[in-house]
């Protein structure tokens, strides 16, 4: 009786007996919620639980995010504008996205942001020609925003 509810019990009465006799017949299945079963997951692409996912590099270096290539440029002016920043960094390439936080409080930038291109040669070029580069009388430094570390060895410290 410690397995009542894995069972189905099936009823079947004789003509002869009047007194129905259970028979168990098949396993039912529990409903098992949550996460980590093996079951094949219900998704609308049919992709089965598999997530895109970008390309793995073998080696240290720049990495792509999910849409682009994105600079960060740091040093920036806290009175420059999305604008300005288009108008220095569109000469390299098409700029996809900028990002320019603002302080809260003062509402001015927070002294960084990040550009995104659509290819690594856009934002290569825009790298090599503005790294050191005077922008509204500060210098600015820029580098890629993600990046792969050095590959680590499995058992490594």
């Amino acid at each position: 009786m410690a397995n009542r509810g894995q069972y189905e019990d099936d009823v079947m009465e004789d003509a002869d007996d009047a007194q129905p006799q259970r028979v168990r017949s098949q396993v039912v299945p529990r409903k098992q919620k949550g996460r980590g079963f093996r079951e094949r997951m219900d998704t609308d692409d049919g992709r089965n639980g598999r997530y895109e996912s970008l390309e793995s590099g073998t080696g240290p270096g720049p990495a792509k995010s999910v849409e682009g290539w994105v600079v960060f440029i740091s040093g920036v002016h806290e009175e420059a504008g999305e604008e300005d920043i288009h108008d220095t960094f569109a000469e390299f390439g098409e700029v996809k996205n900028i990002y320019l936080n603002l302080d809260r409080r003062t509402g001015y930038v927070k002294g960084y942001a990040m550009v995104e291109y659509a290819t690594k040669k856009e934002a290569q070029d825009a790298i090599d020609n503005m790294n050191g580069q005077e922008f509204m009388t500060q210098p600015l430094l820029v580098t890629w925003c993600f990046v792969k570390g050095p590959a680590r060895r499995r058992g490594a410290r």
